[in-house]
């Protein structure tokens, strides 16, 4: 399977990286590719990209790495959105909205009133500190 991603080339301190089309399983080590398809130089913000072979290898099913994809979207070469290429705990944090309220329903119909014991054997039994204590049933 190919894969279109960068290969970085230049010297310490001095990024500038290349557009290849490499075999996906391959480490992208220098003059170890198929095509080159492009250059990329972050510093001066160059890019350099041959927008019909990179079509090209897609059609033919090669894939995009996610930097390329940003690359190629905002460059219009491929209509798309951009990938959010930041590992998770460098990524902005995601503010996440406020838990609605449930609005009460508007007709509450109340509960009709207990009618009132008139024997003490109807009664429920209360427990020293006023809780109504559970009545078992008879066996």
């Amino acid at each position: 399977m190919l894969t279109i991603r960068l290969s970085r080339v230049g010297r310490k301190n001095d990024p500038s990286f290349r557009v290849i089309v490499v075999e996906s399983k391959r480490k992208p080590q220098p003059g170890n590719y198929l095509e080159m398809v492009g250059s990329y130089n972050p510093k001066t913000s160059i890019v350099d990209l041959k927008a019909d072979r990179i079509k090209h290898w897609m059609s033919m099913g090669a894939t995009i790495s996610d930097t390329v994809h940003n690359l190629l979207v905002t460059h219009k070469i491929i209509d798309a959105k951009k990938i959010n290429i930041l590992p998770a705990f460098k990524a902005a944090p995601v503010v996440a909205a406020p838990a609605e309220a449930t609005p009460a329903p508007a007709a509450v119909e109340e509960a009709p009133a207990a009618e009132e014991v008139s024997t003490p054997e109807e009664a429920p039994a209360q427990t020293e500190d006023n809780s109504v204590a559970e009545e078992t049933p008879a066996q």
